[in-house]
């Protein structure tokens, strides 16, 4: 498998940031890691090898940033303010930079990109196609929770708002955001089992119907943990069906 490292210094994050692009064509996937964790991280537990034939083949070619949770969300000496703030730039940062490196790499101007993520990933998959619908036209958002408030301590301003959809979601009104929106192919996945909260994924999917926002929510078993293991599958499964 082809794997390539990419690195620039962004303006909107003040900061270097890296990229790992795996796969020589395809349909762009862009994944954003759990929590904390780095371009790199899906590789390490082995989510790139369980999708390697479908990358090898293809059907899809891998696009992998940084997170910048720890000094965003999961920064417990950060003033939420700043928190939120962060978050802002970070969407700006993959709308603004990732986003043309995406279709500059892939040679096609205007391309459909698709996103996926696990844990909080899933949350950044989902927000990203929620806002720019126009670059990106289909998420995977696995075992997600699609509500913050629980990492600002009730702190409340207008990049939170921006950036919590359950919040965003119920108010939107713009008709051309809404149609792009409703071309998209949104895949919601969850397990029921140890640590999965599906009733996250319930009320994310519960709020895209009110919008008349067309969606998949798929509940997995009971013993269907949030775990590797299961993230393996579920995007085998729905990489085989949308690409």
């Amino acid at each position: 498998m082809k794997k390539e490292l990419h690195r620039w210094y962004s303006p909107n994050l003040g900061q270097e940031m890296p990229i790992v692009v795996y796969g020589h064509y395809g349909q762009p996937l862009l994944m954003f890691p759990t929590a904390a964790a780095d371009c790199e991280e899906y590789e390490r537990f082995g989510l790139i090898s369980a999708i390697a034939h479908h990358i090898d083949s293809g059907r899809v070619k891998v696009f992998s940033i940084d997170s910048i949770n720890r000094e965003s969300w999961l920064n417990d000496h950060a003033h939420p303010a700043h928190k939120t703030w962060r978050q802002h730039v970070y969407d700006r940062y993959v709308d603004q930079e990732v986003a043309p490196f995406i279709a500059e790499h892939c040679r096609t101007p205007g391309i459909g990109i698709a996103t996926t993520g696990a844990s909080f990933g899933a949350y950044h998959a989902a927000n990203t196609v929620f806002k720019h619908p126009d670059k990106f036209k289909t998420v995977i958002a696995m075992s997600g929770s699609y509500d913050l408030r629980a990492y600002c301590s009730n702190y409340y301003d207008d990049f939170f708002y921006f950036n919590n959809p359950v919040d965003y979601l119920p108010n939107l009104n713009d008709a051309y955001v809404l149609d792009q929106l409703r071309s998209c192919r949104i895949i919601i996945l969850t397990g029921q089992g140890a640590y999965e909260a599906p009733q996250r994924s319930q009320q994310l999917s519960e709020l895209l119907s009110r919008k008349g926002i067309p969606h998949q929510l798929d509940l997995w078993g009971h013993d269907v943990n949030h775990d590797w293991p299961w993230w393996k599958i579920m995007l085998n499964v729905y990489i085989e069906k949308l690409f």
